[in-house]
């Protein structure tokens, strides 16, 4: 890790936890900038490494077109999707973050990495009058945003021909962007987390305390390192718990995944013998059971933030019988009308 000012790191994270849309400002010097990069950026950055490893791995490819990075912050996503996708040639990268400072950080930060990559740094009036945009990646800012600036970030997206929207794996953040889900859905094809272009299954009566959220897997060496140890200590966070929410929406075509997906919401509840998972279809949101000596393999993969979490499964009642084609973190996608063997 870099050297951070934990001062710095501490008055950041009073300021994000502060409910509410705010208006402080968070960055006062490059200094600020560099320490969040280096941890809660990071942690950010792991959450992006996630949804982009499920993208490539469905064969997902970068639309022609400007990438704008909409609430850049230190830029770590907008350098996560270079990086996914070997630097994006021919395209560029566009900038946007009510704090200058932060804009230009991202832009330094980009260059060092992309060196020939065209970078701008952009106001919300330039972005919002581009002729086009290839992918829009938004990240962290909902729970910032006031309802009018939420919904000009709507009317926005609406102009993207992609969109890669991550939050925080909070049920308030996910239902938020649930409703963002819901005004678009018609427009664009929805890539992931979503297997369906059915209303959201969360919207059901008696759904209401579930929420769509996934978890990343931080890599190993961070939990032997005591820079790592002292910011968890000092943030007062478990750097093992990872949640993520997450949006892909694209006009170009569907992703092909075949008929039959169900997605797997959060994490398996043990219990003496089975577990049972919130699984997200077309069918809506159902609680299944899953018993463990059935499918041992399956529940362990199941138990690890890399493990499956978009499966065809055959159910009878609320019992989980076969398992087909569970698609793991990393692996390729089966595609339409293909399975491994069933697990019965």
């Amino acid at each position: 890790m870099e050297p951070v000012d934990w001062a710095a790191l501490e008055r950041l994270r009073s300021l994000f936890l502060q409910p509410g849309a705010t208006r402080a400002p968070y960055w006062r010097t490059r200094t600020d900038l560099a320490s969040y990069d280096a941890t809660a950026g990071q942690r950010i950055g792991w959450k992006w490494d996630a949804v982009l490893e499920e993208l490539t791995s469905r064969r997902w490819t970068l639309p022609e077109g400007p990438i704008v990075d909409y609430g850049c912050g230190s830029g770590i996503a907008g350098r996560r999707v270079l990086g996914a996708f070997d630097g994006a040639p021919g395209r560029s990268l566009w900038l946007h973050d009510r704090s200058a400072l932060a804009m230009e950080f991202a832009r330094e930060r980009a260059s060092e990495r992309f060196p020939r990559l065209e970078i701008r740094c952009s106001g919300a009036s330039e972005i919002e009058s581009m002729s086009s945009i290839g992918v829009l990646l938004i990240s962290h800012v909902l729970g910032e945003l006031p309802g009018k600036e939420q919904r000009r970030l709507v009317a926005l997206a609406r102009r993207a021909v992609a969109v890669i929207w991550v939050e925080p794996g909070t049920h308030a953040d996910s239902h938020a962007l649930v409703r963002v889900r819901e005004e678009l859905r018609q427009e664009f094809h929805l890539v992931a987390p979503c297997t369906h272009r059915s209303p959201c299954g969360l919207l059901a009566p008696g759904n209401e305390a579930h929420w769509c959220h996934h978890f990343a897997r931080p890599p190993w060496e961070i939990f032997s390192d005591p820079d790592w140890a002292e910011y968890a200590r000092r943030m007062g966070i478990d750097l093992r718990s990872l949640p993520y929410s997450y949006l892909v929406l694209d006009r170009r075509h569907a992703v092909a995944s075949g008929d039959g997906w169900s997605r797997v919401l959060g994490m398996p509840r043990g219990y003496k013998g089975y577990s049972r998972v919130f699984s997200c279809d077309a069918c809506g949101v159902r609680d299944l059971r899953i018993a463990r000596r059935s499918f041992p393999e399956f529940m362990d993969a199941l138990g690890e933030t890399s493990g499956p979490r978009r499966v065809r499964w055959r159910t009878e009642g609320g019992d989980i019988v076969a398992i087909e084609a569970p698609v793991l973190s990393g692996t390729a996608d089966p595609g339409p009308g293909t399975s491994s063997d069933s697990v019965a």
